[in-house]
């Protein structure tokens, strides 16, 4: 039997990042009754790792993830180490704080110390990924901590993700950990995806090797007036939610839906317990 909607809920702490720091993204949670939570490194940081572990413990909040890992290509062999390094940190606090997984958000054209892409070698950069979560892999495994490939829309291509399609986190997993069970696996964002035309079988082949480790919601406004900032909420725009939903768990998801919103305009500009309140509203109806 499927949980109720409501214990599914999960918050990713963008959600409200703009109005409150990651203490009060807790409470916040807490009063709402929101039994999940994914934060952010920044935001643990600023916090305290200690400390967010003890508050999310108090707080009996279910960890969805931890934002993020990932970014390793790099335009020398020192920044991709750094970027490792980094990235065995990630795994590090996600275990500290009991997080179902890290996400990876994997990177795209190598840039220099600026942030200025300096290549155009695309396969080049995919090759670096392959390598960087062959790498973090191993590391991962010996913790104990999934981890999370999650696809981006192909507009972030050159400066955030180079992976960009399920069929293409789904042929990593199967280069790099043939078995689900190898903590190597898939976090569906549906912003990112629901434009797919192979969507359902991406899903169904992640299912079928056990490799649903998350699920992001949201929406598609149109016009999306800002490619990073201008998430809608669930209900108004355009994506099927009710039917991404059902491809998840007719694969076989039984996690939480978390729901993240970027939204410099609008969101981020109102009171946040309405938000939260908004967003328990709107997962019950609109997903």
């Amino acid at each position: 039997m499927s949980a109720p909607d409501s214990d599914l809920l999960s918050l990713n702490t963008a959600t409200v990042r703009a109005q409150w720091k990651l203490p009060e993204i807790i409470a916040g949670c807490v009063r709402h009754n929101i039994r999940g939570i994914a934060p952010w490194r920044d935001q643990v940081a600023a916090t305290g790792l200690n400390e967010t572990a003890q508050r999310l413990g108090d707080a009996g909040l279910t960890v969805t993830g931890l934002c993020r890992g990932g970014m390793f290509p790099a335009i020398d062999r020192e920044g991709r180490r750094s970027a490792l390094d980094d990235n065995r940190r990630a795994v590090d606090e996600a275990l500290a704080l009991r997080a179902r997984c890290l996400v990876l958000v994997v990177g795209g054209l190598p840039k220099d110390r600026s942030g200025s892409v300096v290549s155009k070698d695309l396969r080049g950069a995919r090759e670096m990924v392959r390598d960087g979560i062959g790498e973090l892999l191993q590391h991962a495994q010996s913790a104990g901590m999934p981890l999370a490939i999650e696809p981006l829309h192909p507009m972030y291509a050159a400066d955030r993700a180079c992976v960009n399609t399920l069929a293409q986190a789904n042929a990593l997993c199967d280069e790099l950990a043939p078995n689900g069970k190898d903590g190597l696996g898939i976090a569906v964002d549906v912003y990112h995806v629901w434009w797919d035309p192979d969507l359902e079988a991406g899903i169904e082949r992640a299912g079928a090797a056990e490799r649903l480790f998350a699920y992001h919601i949201c929406d598609w406004l149109v016009p999306t007036t800002d490619l990073l900032n201008d998430r809608g909420m669930m209900g108004d725009g355009v994506i099927d939610l009710p039917m991404i939903r059902r491809w998840m768990e007719a694969a076989g998801y039984r996690g939480m839906h978390e729901v993240e919103i970027f939204s410099a305009a609008n969101w981020w500009k109102r009171d946040p317990d309405s938000v939260l309140a908004t967003c328990k509203t709107r997962h019950e109806v609109c997903t």
